[in-house]
C-alpha cells in the first residue's frame, strides 16, 4: 500500500520532558493493534539473543515486519503505573498509580503522603491512587472520536466499573475482568463468572487454554470490523501468575531442561508458547482478511520478568543479562521486548537503538494517524525512530516510592532517570544521616549495573539529580517523606537487595506461628500472645501453612490491650507485589481498657491468600490476643491460633 502516511510533522517542546507533535495529515485511517503482555521479560524473547530455553517464532515473524527497540522501557516495574501510562501518555507519577492496587475495592483517586511506617525504615511510602480517573483523556476516547470501532481484551487492572475499559473510550471489553491476572488459572475451567460477559471455556475444547479462547475472541471481533478503522486493545493475562499452562507443552520443555541454564522453567516456558501463539492467530488473521498493509502493529510488556514467586522450584525467569526483575528500577525490572510495524514507515527486519518509554505510545499514535492531540503528554512521537533516525530526547523517567522486599536486588523506595548511556538512581533518604543516596551507571559499559560510580562522578551525579528534582516537581509527584519515628540502629544497609519473606520483618523470633515486626517483641503468656510493642506500628506477620481460596471471611478476636490506637488487619493476595499494601485491609476499633473484648470483621479477597498481617494498634504498650479464628462465608473455621504454652 503507497503512500499511507504523509509525514510534516514538528515537535514543540511544551515543558521539560514533553514534545507534543503537530497533527499530520494521513491518507487514510490505518488500524491500530497494541499487544501488551504481562510481565514478559527483556531475555523472556528470542528477540535480543538472550535465551535459548524460551521459543518465541511468531514474535520473530513480527520483527522481520518492522522495527525491534533494543531500549524501550515501561513507565513503572509493575503494571498498572505503565497501563496507566498507556492509555494516558502521562506518567505514573502524574496519575499518582505507583502499585498494582486498582482491582482493590476501596476507590481512591490520588496518591497521597505516607502516614506512618516500621521504625526501621527511613522513609514513609506514599499511599497510591487505586483507580484510572475518567477525568483522563484516553487512547481509546480518542481513536473513538476518530471514528474508531475500539475493542479491548483481556487484562485491563486500572479500575472495574465505572472505571473500566467501557468507561475509558472501548466499545468492547472481553472478559470485562478487573482483577490483577487470570480468574482462577489458565487452563478451563476459568472464574470469571462475576464479569458479566458469561466468559466459559469452550466445551468442546477440553482444558482450553485462556490465551487460546481470548485469540479466538479477537479474531471474531476483528472479522466484525475489519471493513472499518479499528483499535485492538490485545492486553494479554499471559505471562502473569499464576502459574500453569498446557501440559503437553510443560512436558515438551521439560524435556529441554538445561540447569545450567538460568532460565529453566518448563512451567514458565510453556507460558511463554501460549503466549507467543496468540501473536501468531491475531498475525494470521490479518493475513487472511487482507488488512495486515493497513494495520500498525505494537508489542509491548508491561514490565520486566518475574524473578520473586517460585515455580518448578525456580524462580518463574531470569532476566540475565539485565539486573533485577519486576519490582525494582534496576534494568530487569523496566527494560522489556518491543516491535513496532507501521506500513510505509518501518523497515523490515530493522533494529533501533533509541531510548523509548510506555507513556510514548500515545502521542506516536496520534501522530501517525495525523490526529491532534487534546490534552498534553509526558510521552513524546517516536516517529522519527520508527523511520531509522535519532530522537530528540534527553531523559527518561522511572517513578516507584515503594519498598517490595520480597524482589531480588529490591530497593529502597527510589526514582531513576536514564540519559544516554548514564542512569541514576535516587534512593529517597537512604543515608542514615537522611540525605538521599545515588547509584549511578554506564549502561554502555555496564548492562548489568554491577559497577556503581556514584563515588567516582560526584558532578555528574548533581546533574543529573537536577533533571530528577525537576520531574517529580513537573509531574507533582507524591514522594516519599522522611519517618519521624526511624530508628538508624535498626536499619542494615547491607540488606538491600537481599529478599526477606515479609516486607516488615526483621527476622525477629517467631510466637504460634506469628513474626513481629520492628517495632514490637511476641511471647506466649498464661494462654494468650502478648504483643509488647514499643509505639510506631506495632504489627505482626502469620504465613498460611496452606493458601486460602478467594472469598469472604470473618476474623473473630479475643484481645485486651492498654496500647492506643485503631487496628488493622491486613491479608496478601497471590501474585501482587508488595507483599501489603494498606488498601488490602480492613479497621477495628479496639477498647484500650485493658479489658478483653470480642471482636468481629469480614472482608472479601479477590485471590488466593497467603499470609494475613495484625497491626494491633499505633502506639505503645501491652497487647493480648486470647483467641483469633478465621472462618469462611458457610461459618468453618479454616484457621485457628493456639496461644497455649507448648
Amino acid at each position: 500500500m503507497k503512500n499511507i502516511f504523509t509525514f510534516l510533522c514538528a515537535l514543540c517542546v511544551v515543558s521539560f520532558f514533553c514534545f507534543i507533535p503537530l497533527p499530520c495529515q494521513a491518507l487514510e485511517k490505518p488500524n491500530v493493534l497494541l499487544i501488551l503482555a504481562d510481565d514478559l521479560g527483556w531475555s523472556d524473547t528470542t528477540l535480543y539473543g538472550t535465551t535459548k530455553y524460551y521459543q518465541t517464532p511468531n514474535l520473530e515473524r513480527l520483527a522481520k515486519r518492522g522495527v525491534t527497540f533494543t531500549r524501550a522501557y515501561s513507565a513503572s516495574p509493575i503494571c498498572s503505573p505503565t497501563r496507566g501510562s498507556i492509555m494516558t501518555g502521562l506518567h505514573p507519577a502524574r496519575l499518582g498509580i505507583t502499585t498494582p492496587s486498582c482491582h482493590l475495592p476501596e476507590v481512591i483517586l490520588t496518591a497521597a503522603t505516607g502516614i506512618h511506617s516500621p521504625s526501621d525504615e527511613p522513609v514513609l511510602q506514599p499511599f497510591t491512587a487505586t483507580r484510572l480517573n475518567t477525568t483522563y483523556n484516553t487512547l481509546a476516547e480518542s481513536l473513538k472520536k476518530a471514528g474508531y470501532a475500539t475493542g479491548h481484551f483481556g487484562k485491563w487492572h486500572l479500575g472495574r466499573k465505572p472505571y473500566s475499559s467501557l468507561e475509558h473510550g472501548f466499545d468492547t471489553d472481553i472478559p470485562h475482568y478487573y482483577g490483577p491476572g487470570p480468574a482462577g488459572s489458565y487452563v478451563a475451567p476459568w472464574k470469571f463468572k462475576n464479569s458479566g460477559t458469561n466468559f466459559d471455556a469452550d466445551p468442546n475444547v477440553p482444558n482450553q487454554h485462556l490465551e487460546d479462547r481470548m485469540a479466538q475472541e479477537a479474531v471474531q471481533w476483528l472479522e466484525k470490523h475489519k471493513d472499518e478503522p479499528f483499535f485492538l486493545n490485545y492486553w494479554m493475562f499471559s505471562v502473569h501468575a499464576p502459574f500453569d499452562a498446557k501440559k503437553i507443552l510443560i512436558e515438551k520443555h521439560r524435556q529441554r531442561v538445561d540447569p545450567n541454564d538460568p532460565q529453566h522453567s518448563p512451567t514458565y516456558a510453556a507460558m511463554v508458547d501460549s503466549m507467543d501463539d496468540a501473536v501468531g492467530v491475531l498475525l494470521d488473521t490479518l493475513d487472511r482478511l487482507k488488512i495486515a498493509d493497513k494495520t500498525i502493529i505494537i508489542f509491548y510488556s508491561d514490565n520486566g520478568g518475574n524473578m520473586y514467586d517460585n515455580v518448578d522450584n525456580t524462580t518463574p525467569t531470569s532476566n540475565i543479562p539485565l539486573r533485577g526483575g519486576k519490582g525494582t528500577v534496576f534494568e530487569g525490572g523496566i527494560r522489556v521486548p518491543c516491535v513496532m510495524v507501521v506500513p510505509d514507515v518501518t523497515k523490515n527486519g530493522s533494529q533501533s537503538d533509541q531510548m523509548i518509554q510506555s507513556c510514548d505510545l500515545f502521542p506516536t499514535i496520534l501522530d501517525i494517524l495525523g490526529l491532534k492531540p487534546e490534552t498534553n503528554f509526558d510521552g513524546i512521537s517516536i516517529v522519527p525512530a520508527l523511520k531509522g533516525e535519532k530522537l530528540e530526547r534527553d531523559t527518561i523517567f522511572t517513578f516507584f516510592p515503594h519498598y517490595a522486599k520480597i524482589v531480588p536486588d529490591w530497593l529502597p523506595p527510589a526514582v531513576a532517570v536514564h540519559n544516554g548511556d548514564w542512569k541514576l538512581i535516587r534512593i529517597f533518604h537512604g543515608e542514615l544521616n537522611g540525605t538521599h543516596q545515588w547509584k549511578l551507571y554506564n549502561l554502555r559499559d555496564d548492562i548489568g549495573e554491577q559497577n556503581d560510580l556514584a563515588a567516582k562522578e560526584p558532578e555528574r551525579i548533581k546533574e543529573l539529580d537536577a533533571k530528577i528534582e525537576r520531574f517529580l516537581t513537573d509531574t507533582k509527584a507524591v514522594v516519599p517523606t522522611p519517618n519521624p519515628k526511624f530508628k538508624p540502629e535498626l536499619y542494615d544497609p547491607a540488606k538491600i537487595g537481599v529478599p526477606v519473606p515479609n516486607p516488615r520483618s526483621v527476622h525477629k523470633p517467631p510466637a504460634a506461628g506469628w513474626t513481629p515486626g520492628a517495632d514490637c517483641e511476641l511471647k506466649i503468656k498464661d494462654g494468650t500472645l502478648v504483643i509488647e510493642s514499643n509505639g510506631n506500628d506495632p504489627q505482626i506477620v502469620f504465613y498460611l501453612p496452606k493458601p486460602l481460596s478467594a472469598g469472604k471471611y470473618q476474623l473473630e478476636l479475643t484481645m485486651s490491650s492498654n496500647s492506643q490506637g485503631q487496628a488493622q488487619f491486613f491479608w496478601h493476595e497471590n501474585g501482587i507485589p508488595p507483599t501489603f499494601i494498606r488498601h488490602r485491609s480492613v479497621l477495628l476499633n479496639i477498647n484500650h481498657d485493658g479489658e478483653q473484648h470480642d471482636y468481629r470483621t469480614e472482608f472479601t479477597a479477590a485471590h488466593e491468600i497467603l499470609a494475613v498481617r495484625f497491626d494491633p494498634s499505633t502506639a505503645s504498650g501491652e497487647i493480648r490476643p486470647a483467641k483469633m479464628t478465621l472462618t469462611d462465608a458457610n461459618g468453618k473455621i479454616v484457621q485457628k491460633w493456639n496461644f497455649k504454652p507448648r
